[in-house]
């Protein structure tokens, strides 16, 4: 075999690929450009909790105060009242049991039993006063409270499209949503940063 029948013959295959890609290209040209289709976007959520402290003021009661012992319990802390009074009742009563001499020590034993049990009564009339009026005038005071609460909120993590070319139906998740219905393929991947809308492409025709 000749060198020039080698050669022409490899020219002729390399003209028949050329013309064979030469016609697909023009085919794809044609055709235009291939887009999916997308079906489906889904916003991806997470609940966010954030805690945080809230303080305020509350009237609270206290017990009742208890009347102070001693002196203190009384404008008359000597119960010279309350012994004067017993003294005179219980020196009237004395003074009406026997006579003479006997009297006079009646009268005075009187007096002085009347004294003491005038002082005794009088203590507790002002106790019971106290306890009373400690009891009809509650006390309040106010303090600060706190308590944790949670507030919560929904943060978007992302978006989950699910687009179809025919009969393939595939899902991928993007930060941002495809602001479109439909997406350009090249090489059967799609390209996000090129979503159209087919309303889009009409205006354009």
């Amino acid at each position: 075999m000749s060198k020039s029948i080698v050669v022409g013959s490899t020219l002729a295959v390399l003209g028949l690929g050329g013309i064979a890609l030469g016609a697909w290209q023009v085919q794809e040209a044609q055709r235009g450009p291939e887009y999916a289709q997308i079906t489906n976007v889904e916003t991806l959520t997470r609940t966010v909790e954030t805690p945080r402290e809230v303080c305020e003021q509350v009237v609270v009661e206290l017990p009742p105060q208890e009347a102070p012992a001693g002196q203190g319990a009384s404008r008359d802390p000597h119960r010279v009242l309350g012994t004067a009074a017993g003294a005179i009742v219980g020196g009237l009563l004395g003074n009406q049991v026997g006579g003479g001499s006997g009297k006079k020590i009646a009268t005075v034993a009187g007096a002085i039993g009347g004294g003491l049990a005038g002082r005794e009564v009088q203590e507790r009339v002002e106790a019971r006063q106290h306890a009373q009026a400690a009891a009809s005038q509650p006390r309040t005071t106010t303090r600060q409270e706190c308590r944790t609460v949670v507030d919560t909120r929904q943060e978007t993590e992302g978006y989950e499209v699910t687009w179809r070319r025919g009969e393939r139906v595939e899902t991928t998740r993007l930060d941002t949503p495809p602001e479109g219905d439909r997406v350009l393929l090249e090489e059967g991947r799609p390209q996000w940063d090129a979503v159209s809308s087919r309303d889009d492409v009409a205006q354009e025709t």
